[in-house]
């Protein structure tokens, strides 16, 4: 394993765990994580692999083999730039359970796909210092761990989705995920048995929404449900009289919670009753209430989106946070490579870069290694 050579090689030793934990795609279920809904992923077969042994003088010294070089060395829980933000924030999350760490990392996430490669390097981590530590958090605990370094430490706002994803996924399964009450249930998700494939589409345009225009939407939705009288638009039951009491951008993204959550309930009900090749209508509507309502698309997921069902896709949409990133396309094995055709001559007629397809399986959550 490369990641314990590259350790041993920093550091002189062999580590003393390793863990990996995946990255992940959201099914359906977009923005509505950090307004108590309903979502539901499944964790991709890329990630990141963190290498650990711990130390007892509170220095951290980190390693990855996507940026080559000698370890980074951070005394305490001093503020960090660029990607060490998101170890060093764990650390600063579990305070005076854990003295420092000799770390090394490889990850291989597609960078920029939206795939949530931060929350797999929280979670990979996490999970490391708890088993070497023998902190006795459950994989929930974990997840809430991660995300609170994310939102405190790295200062972006996110949901609880993406690191509840990398903790408890299943392989085979979608996590369905109540972000009000954690509650859990993974669901099988057999596509192969179908016929059908994911394919994911990354549109090559990388995004960065920390602080941006992912908070401006967490902060419209939460100055909605204030207007409204409920504690999240989750709780909206009648949507119409809601609509009635907001309006401009505030309106449009109540439409697009309230509707999203209804949707993610009737795919869960799809699966459950083996009607799987029907569910691509419900993500074609959930990327339009993205793309109008939510206004978190880009012109390049639009193409992605129109010209993957022009291809034969069954269904598609943009998935995660949005301005870039990926879209996800279900399609039936034989009309795989005329979708990817499809889109890959839209994007040279847009002008756009070159797409990268991903077809992926769900995957394994968060587990030890060594």
């Amino acid at each position: 394993m490369r990641v314990v050579e590259a350790f041993r090689a920093a550091y002189g030793a062999a580590p003393q765990t390793v863990w990996r934990a995946p990255g992940r795609v959201n099914l359906i279920g977009e923005h509505t994580d950090y307004n108590d809904g309903f979502v539901l992923p499944f964790a991709v077969p890329w990630g990141v692999t963190a290498a650990i042994t711990p130390r007892t003088d509170g220095t951290i010294r980190l390693l990855s083999l996507q940026a080559p070089g000698d370890p980074v060395t951070i005394p305490g829980h001093d503020q960090s730039a660029g990607w060490t933000r998101y170890v060093v924030g764990v650390f600063a999350m579990l305070g005076d359970r854990v003295r420092g760490a000799d770390i090394a990392i490889d990850g291989d996430v597609p960078r920029g796909a939206g795939l949530s490669s931060s929350a797999a390097l929280e979670v990979a981590v996490a999970s490391a210092l708890n088993d070497l530590h023998d902190l006795g958090m459950t994989p929930m605990e974990i997840a809430l761990l991660s995300q609170k370094a994310e939102n405190d430490f790295v200062g972006m706002p996110c949901g609880i989705m993406d690191q509840a994803a990398s903790a408890l996924c299943e392989e085979g399964h979608a996590l369905f995920l109540d972000c009000r009450s954690l509650g859990s249930r993974n669901i099988p998700l057999d596509l192969a048995a179908h016929g059908l494939s994911m394919l994911i589409i990354d549109t090559q345009v990388h995004h960065e929404h920390a602080g941006g225009e992912y908070a401006k939407r967490r902060a419209e939705c939460e100055s909605a449900a204030r207007k409204l009288g409920v504690p999240a638009l989750r709780d909206v039951t009648d949507l119409a009289a809601a609509l009635d009491q907001l309006q401009g951008d505030e309106r449009k993204r109540t439409m697009h919670i309230v509707t999203e959550n209804h949707r993610v309930e009737a795919l869960i009900g799809l699966l459950r009753a083996g009607a799987v090749t029907e569910i691509g209508a419900l993500l074609n509507a959930s990327h339009l209430s993205l793309r109008d309502q939510y206004e978190v698309s880009s012109p390049e997921l639009d193409v992605a989106v129109e010209a993957a069902i022009k291809g034969g896709a069954r269904g598609a949409r943009m998935t995660g946070g949005g301005f870039g990133g990926s879209a996800i396309a279900l399609v039936p094995v034989e009309r795989l490579s005329s979708v990817e055709e499809s889109v890959t001559a839209a994007y040279a007629e847009h002008g756009f870069q070159a797409p990268r397809f991903l077809p992926a399986v769900p995957a394994r959550g968060a587990h030890r290694l060594a």
